[in-house]
């Protein structure tokens, strides 16, 4: 027996050539083109044109959003280790190298870093929701 793919191929070209010579011999119209007239001259477009399909525009939207997502959680996260990396150094400043002059500066920084993480959590949440409500119902 031959390569399964030359013979998914085979199958496929014999399948293209039935469904060819099941069309009739004259030219069908393709989708999305209008037909010339005979006379040479350039039809009105139609009154009324058919809407877009609804679902393209949401399914972009729902993409791009989840796109922001991630990069959302991504600065949440790196929130989260910038955290974690200022306790270590504050617990250096302040207990091993005894540097007092710096404990307020690096306790300053450290809120700040709670604050922004504490903030992109809640934005993080709210933005959650409104991806869900961008999904289509299942």
């Amino acid at each position: 027996m031959g390569d399964p793919r030359n013979v998914a191929h085979a199958k496929k070209v014999k399948q293209e050539k039935h469904h060819q010579s099941a069309q009739p011999a004259k030219a069908a119209p393709q989708p999305g083109k209008r037909p010339q007239p005979a006379g040479g001259t350039v039809a009105a477009p139609p009154a009324e044109a058919p809407p877009p399909p609804a679902q393209s525009p949401d399914a972009a939207k729902l993409e791009k959003s989840l796109a922001v997502l991630a990069q959302l959680k991504d600065m949440e996260f790196h929130s989260r280790a910038n955290i974690e990396k200022l306790a270590g150094v504050s617990l250096t400043i302040e207990d091993e190298l005894k540097q007092k002059a710096f404990v307020d500066a690096i306790n300053g920084v450290y809120s700040a870093e709670e604050k922004l993480h504490s903030k992109i959590s809640e934005l993080i949440e709210a933005y959650q929701a409104e991806c869900d409500r961008l999904r289509p119902p299942a």
